[in-house]
């Protein structure tokens, strides 16, 4: 289930404050690391765009911000879509994205690795 960190929330002047599953975050992950997010849902589709000043987001940080945001057993999924469908309004941005009412298709573990090596 999609969610939001309501302590996370900051409020912007002259932009509305957003509801239960939108808005502007700024998220302190473990190690002190802060990253800022944008949430939203509609469209059919639940999503977060994730930003730092300094660099790109790190797969950990990624992992932390979907675990904020999502139940463990959502998957969510960030795409590389075709070179001629990028969208690039930030360079440190990377987004995570879930659609609504259906289910994301998933390799078979197996073609990832083998499980009880984790």
């Amino acid at each position: 289930m999609f969610k939001v960190p309501e302590k996370d929330r900051v409020h912007v002047k002259g932009y509305p404050p957003g509801d239960s599953q939108n808005g502007f975050f700024v998220v302190k992950l473990k190690h002190n690391q802060l990253v800022t997010v944008i949430a939203s849902n509609g469209a059919g589709w639940e999503h977060v765009s994730v930003s730092r000043r300094d660099r790109t987001p790190t797969w950990e940080e990624m992992c932390q911000v979907k675990d904020i945001f999502w139940d463990d057993d959502d998957c969510v999924i960030q795409y590389h879509p075709p070179k001629s469908e990028y969208v690039n309004n930030h360079k440190n941005c990377l987004h995570l994205w879930r659609p609504l009412g259906r289910n994301v298709p998933t390799p078979p573990a197996i073609l990832v690795g083998i499980k009880e090596q984790s």
